[in-house]
């Protein structure tokens, strides 16, 4: 879901750079899993840069297209965390599990852009908020993880305030490897969006006031949205400078709301390329 940034103000702009995880797993991008890590500085910062083009929401047929460059920072405290798999609190960290609370966020889409929409709201920038569980299931080499992860967050839009959207679950199975030799990273994941009515509602729904001749009314469905898979691939080519791709796929023909007359298409994938080019770090090493 994308597209509004010449009305994005920067203290959103900078919540996208540090929560884009939920957008398209940009931090999963620069490929560092949870692993245990010494000698990983207290905070980094720096510039950020990532050109994305995307479906506008799964089941669109039409594609927006985004280029962002944005500051960029990470803090790995004990428990506040803004690094790069949690933004929030961090609330308790073992070997195999970790439970935090945190955002996550997506950029929004004009309903200019995209023609099926013509005539009703945006789809503005959205928020996610709540709790996460993460489960390390394997570790098959000292660089690499198998992880499980379980969040449940409320949706809200900011657009002429704040507005709840209701609950989104997105449970995945990664696999990340930050070396695969010669400052090569890889990562796969497979995941199940699912949404509750009132979520579902807001991307799928028609309500009377915006029906057309073309376009009957509509009440979404909770359920799924789409199952999604996706690829990333980084490459160090400094110590400073970390580029890297990603390739997502969603299965949206498989959702719950394919009856839809903002349903158009069963899948579309999303494409990025991108890099982080840290400025500064801190002499303090993390303490975990």
């Amino acid at each position: 879901m994308t597209t509004r940034s010449r009305r994005t103000p920067l203290f959103l702009a900078i919540s996208v750079a540090l929560t884009c995880t939920a957008f398209c797993d940009l931090a999963n991008a620069q490929i560092e899993p949870n692993l245990e890590s010494i000698d990983r500085p207290l905070w980094e910062a720096g510039l950020s840069g990532i050109g994305v083009s995307s479906p506008a929401y799964p089941g669109a047929a039409d594609r927006t297209s985004r280029g962002l460059i944005l500051p960029w920072f990470i803090y790995r405290g004990p428990i506040l965390r803004a690094d790069e798999d949690t933004v929030g609190a961090r609330l308790l960290k073992t070997r195999t599990v970790q439970f935090d609370v945190g955002f996550a966020g997506s950029l929004g889409a004009s309903s200019d852009d995209v023609a099926v929409r013509k005539g009703m709201p945006d789809l503005g920038f959205q928020f996610e908020f709540g709790p996460r569980m993460r489960v390390n299931v394997a570790r098959p080499t000292p660089s690499s993880v198998v992880r499980l992860d379980l969040p449940l967050r409320g949706v809200f839009e900011l657009k002429d305030g704040i507005k709840n959207r209701g609950f989104a679950v997105e449970p995945r199975l990664a696999y990340e490897n930050r070396d695969i030799g010669a400052g090569w990273g890889l990562g796969a994941s497979t995941s199940v969006v699912f949404g509750d009515r009132k979520f579902n509602e807001y991307l799928y729904g028609v309500p009377s006031a915006f029906a057309t001749p073309t376009r009957r009314v509509y009440v979404a469905k909770s359920g799924v949205v789409t199952p999604r898979v996706q690829f990333t691939l980084s490459h160090k080519l400094t110590n400073d400078i970390r580029l890297f791709a990603f390739t997502r796929y969603d299965f949206a023909g498989r959702g719950a709301n394919t009856e839809s007359p903002l349903h158009i298409k069963n899948g579309g994938a999303s494409f990025g390329l991108g890099g982080v080019w840290t400025l500064g770090r801190s002499s303090q090493k993390a303490s975990d």
